[in-house]
């Protein structure tokens, strides 16, 4: 039911989640197109779209740059979740949240799929880089490089994923059915006992 005929449905990196729910809609005969970013520095969007494709659907790869330029084209933006944090906004792979922004910006809907087990009680503001990890920068920059004197003096940064804030998401497509980011703390009061939050704690 959120996936029309004839729509354009833009997604990032990849994730299996956002795979079968498109296989799905597919195999209920609806004709739509996917525009797949490609997610670099890793590249999961490659599989994400050789898979899709394998399936009959009509795929289409683009580099995470051309994102905003192809945006106006397209009718919804699905995103995986890593997990959603109480107060609404989503941790997702890095670079969603430049999709968001361009979303936003052409007055795109941005949907996310997000089973109730990534309901998470924390908040953004608790510490910087809440349920963030850094990785090695090698995918960013060759080792061999790094004998460059000017380079050598350069931070390499690579984290995995991105904080969206609440006002850049639409809905939230649940196993239970669909809820706006502001319902998002009642799920978790409805679904788990604060005891259970002593354990984020």
């Amino acid at each position: 039911q959120h996936i029309h005929a004839g729509e354009i449905i833009l997604t990032y990196a990849l994730s299996k989640t956002v795979e079968l729910f498109l296989k799905a809609a597919a195999a209920k005969k609806r004709n739509f197109q996917v525009i797949v970013c490609e997610g670099a520095p890793h590249f999961g969007g490659h599989a994400m779209a050789k898979s899709l494709a394998e399936a009959g659907i009509d795929t289409t790869v683009i580099h995470d740059a051309a994102t905003f330029a192809i945006m106006a084209r397209v009718n919804k933006v699905l995103l995986p979740a890593h997990a959603v944090l109480a107060n609404g906004g989503l941790i997702a792979p890095s670079g969603s949240n430049m999709v968001a922004l361009a979303a936003k910006q052409n007055s795109v809907p941005v949907v996310t799929l997000a089973g109730m087990f990534k309901l998470c009680p924390m908040y953004p503001h608790e510490g910087q880089d809440t349920l963030n990890d850094l990785i090695s920068p090698s995918s960013v920059a060759d080792y061999s490089l790094m004998g460059d004197p000017v380079l050598s003096e350069v931070e390499f940064v690579n984290p995995v994923h991105d904080y969206i804030p609440p006002q850049l998401i639409d809905l939230y497509v649940t196993n239970i059915g669909g809820f706006q980011p502001s319902y998002i703390y009642r799920l978790l009061a409805e679904y788990y006992h604060s005891d259970d939050w002593e354990a984020f704690e």
